[in-house]
């Protein structure tokens, strides 16, 4: 699964992924980000702007839910059944984004103990999670939310984790986002585990167990 991520510098990452050359967005950088926090993603737009930035709900919420609290259990979608469970499939159709980050943290099991590491590329270039997301009319309004599909872990990440969110590379944002012709078979081949040059998993402090904590501090190689 995909608990936690960072987004270190919100702006930056923005714009060297998406071509975002907008005013600055003033998002906060974000070193633990945690369910139920509003995240920038981006999805399908309309006319001249084929994508668009928008906020969005980590965690989310189906057109048919009842209250928002079923999206603190719908943070991560199975790309083996995404296309086919209740609370994703029409999500899965017609309105999958991109969520934007720097890395992202999974829990080792070590005996009794949970161990915290950060997975991150060696240079901290940001990448983008394959997402869905749904909008739910709540009685306060309209809330935009969104999950992160996961897929199985790699050979580099398994010793670690067996889940691991689905990375989206550039050349093909225009396919998952909607823009271009693509094939259910494409679309579920983007969600196959693969290896990813430049991947490296470390070891970091169990201050990021608490949500918290959320400074530069957490992003910090666990001292052997």
């Amino acid at each position: 699964m995909c608990g936690r991520y960072s987004l270190t510098d919100p702006d930056k990452a923005i714009r060297l992924l998406f071509g975002y050359d907008g005013p600055p967005l003033n998002w906060p950088p974000m070193y633990n980000v945690a369910p139920t926090v509003e995240v920038p993603a981006v999805v399908r737009g309309s006319g001249d702007r084929p994508r668009a930035l928008v906020k969005a709900r980590w965690g989310l919420i189906p057109p048919w839910a009842k209250d928002m609290k079923i999206g603190a259990k719908l943070t991560n979608a199975r790309a083996e059944t995404v296309a086919e469970k209740p609370s994703f499939r029409n999500a899965w159709k017609a309105r999958r984004c991109l969520i934007a980050a720097d890395g992202f943290y999974e829990w080792r099991t070590d005996g009794a103990a949970k161990a915290p590491f950060r997975v991150s590329y060696e240079d901290e270039r940001p990448f983008a999670f394959a997402g869905l997301w749904e909008r739910w009319d709540g009685p306060d309004g309209p809330v935009r939310s969104c999950t992160v599909i996961t897929t199985a872990a790699n050979a580099v990440l398994a010793p670690i984790h067996h889940r691991m969110p689905v990375i989206i590379d550039p050349p093909d944002f225009a396919r998952w986002l909607g823009l271009e012709p693509a094939a259910e078979d494409a679309l579920r081949a983007l969600l196959a585990p693969r290896e990813i040059a430049g991947f490296r998993p470390y070891r970091v402090s169990d201050r990021v167990n608490k949500v918290q904590n959320n400074d530069p501090s957490i992003l910090e190689p666990l001292a052997a």
